[in-house]
């Protein structure tokens, strides 16, 4: 069962506003054509010696040029999709600077919804587009701790969405609905895919509580890895059997607990394989509360660390 509430969010932080800036994609050079040969002729009058034919030189082929994609706006689309069992869920879609793009798959914890990850400012983060940072609970001095710089030219798309029951998606409310939070989750990672300016092949989740649960259980349908904040086996799949499920696909996974979290530490403790990595933090936060700057190892570092291996991004 989850502990927290949306409110919970306010209260952990009660934090000022932020603000960012603007990193745009460097231009992409034009290429130049190389000038067509320049035939030669006779001078005058004078008639042209009889000669033998010989072959045309092989001239080098024309380079192809590669058209190059525009971005999208940086303003999110409004994505509404069905889960497994038609019911409707909603999502906000937050492009990437550059096209095609790899995308992080976001979930919320019980009580809150899609827009916890713009409060918690790593939707601008991840995207590295200049994204209004006015409803962040994180005041600028913590939040330029907590996540590290974004590399010149680096953005990742964004795309979060409400659980069933939470939000604008459909479902019954206030209700634990642990089948259908995992139906939504595997149909928001499907989803995912087919976004434009998305590449359908570099698709990652992280989420918190239930979605920490829902970042694994949902990467079956296609991720290249997942992040849990303080799983629980909230959708009755035990963590250890979703991490296992894609440890055999070589896919990594990172899970971040806290010791005094009395479901979550246990539980990233039970999972194992050659491409899982837990870390335990002292105190007893959960989920979001894990989000602190000048932890060890650092937080934010460690997830930017993450999406670059899985998503074959030199740093």
């Amino acid at each position: 069962k989850t502990r927290f509430s949306f409110v919970t969010l306010f209260v952990l932080f009660s934090l000022t506003l932020a603000a960012c800036g603007v990193i745009a994609p460097a231009p992409t050079p034009a290429l130049s054509q190389s000038p067509a040969p320049v035939e030669g002729g006779a001078e005058g009058n004078t008639p042209a010696p009889t000669a033998t034919a010989e072959p045309s030189p092989t001239l080098p082929p024309t380079p192809t040029l590669t058209p190059t994609i525009p971005p999208l706006p940086p303003d999110p689309q409004r994505i509404e999709f069905e889960a497994e069992d038609g019911t409707k869920l909603v999502g906000l879609y937050y492009p990437a600077a550059v096209n095609p793009a790899p995308v992080v798959v976001m979930m919320h914890w019980a009580g809150g919804d899609k827009g916890d990850w713009m409060m918690l400012g790593m939707v601008q983060w991840l995207t590295n587009r200049g994204l209004p940072t006015d409803m962040v609970v994180f005041p600028p001095e913590v939040l330029a701790k907590l996540y590290p710089p974004m590399p010149d030219g680096l953005s990742f798309g964004a795309f979060v969405f409400d659980f069933r029951g939470f939000g604008e998606s459909g479902g019954p409310k206030n209700q634990f609905l642990p089948s259908g939070w995992l139906m939504d989750s595997k149909a928001a990672v499907e989803r995912a895919k087919t976004l434009p300016g998305v590449d359908p092949n570099r698709i990652a989740a992280i989420g918190g509580s239930i979605g920490a649960d829902g970042a694994v259980d949902g990467c079956i349908m296609g991720c290249v890895g997942a992040i849990s904040l303080s799983p629980g086996s909230y959708f009755n799949v035990p963590y250890a059997d979703a991490v296992t499920a894609l440890d055999k696909e070589g896919i990594p996974v990172y899970c971040f607990a806290a010791e005094g979290d009395r479901e979550s530490a246990p539980t990233c403790k039970s999972a194992k394989g050659d491409h899982y990595t837990m870390t335990i933090y002292p105190g007893s936060q959960h989920a979001y509360g894990l989000l602190q700057p000048d932890r060890d190892p650092d937080i934010g570092q460690t997830i930017l660390d993450f999406l670059l291996l899985v998503f074959s991004i030199a740093p």
